[in-house]
């Protein structure tokens, strides 16, 4: 190989990876927490991980794909609850980590709000990727209670299975009243389950 071959071959860049990609997930968390997404930035990220520019960019081409890693890294997914019932299953998945008693999760959510209904990129990567799987979950648990009698006949689960989370965001969000297992339980015994039973 000639000295001008050799000179004239592209410079490999290190991807981000391991701790520090961690690091600046998290400091993207931080900024997120802060300022919510619409004023979130590349550079308010990288100020905040003490990181350039440059080396965001070398591992997320814009920040929609930065804060959806960012939201997938610091997300459990715990496995589906399996209690015998509805009942038990809803309580068990609503009031855990990562439900509607988490004010971590309910703040993540909270300061992507707005970028759901203005900017179509990220509302469909958060649809797809963040909520999708959460949604899934949920719904099985009602499939899975139909399966077992515990749901009437002819009830549509694609109306009744994200009945309990938007019933209470709006609470949270509108009525500014703050969820807690106590509010869970009385919306499962009060409006999801005689829905639930409709028919049987």
């Amino acid at each position: 190989m000639t000295p001008t071959a050799a000179t004239d071959a592209p410079v490999s860049r290190p991807r981000v990876e391991g701790d520090r990609e961690l690091e600046i997930l998290e400091a993207t968390l931080e900024v997120l927490a802060d300022v919510g997404y619409d004023r979130l930035t590349m550079d308010a990220v990288a100020t905040r991980a003490k990181a350039s520019k440059a080396t965001l960019y070398r591992r997320w081409n814009n920040k929609v794909s930065l804060v959806i890693d960012a939201l997938l890294a610091h997300k459990d997914t715990p496995p589906m609850a399996d209690t015998g019932t509805l009942r038990g299953d809803l309580i068990e998945s609503f009031c855990g980590l990562g439900g509607l008693t988490d004010k971590q999760a309910v703040g993540t959510f909270a300061s992507v709000l707005t970028a759901i209904t203005r900017d179509e990129e990220f509302a469909l990567a958060f649809r797809r990727d963040v909520i999708g799987p959460k949604a899934a979950l949920s719904h099985a648990i009602f499939e899975r209670a139909r399966d077992r009698g515990e749901i009437g006949d002819g009830v549509d689960l694609e109306l009744l299975a994200p009945a309990l989370a938007g019933i209470v965001l709006h609470r949270l969000f509108i009525m500014g009243a703050l969820p807690d297992e106590d509010l869970i339980v009385r919306v499962i015994d009060q409006i999801i389950l005689p829905a639930a039973t409709c028919g049987r």
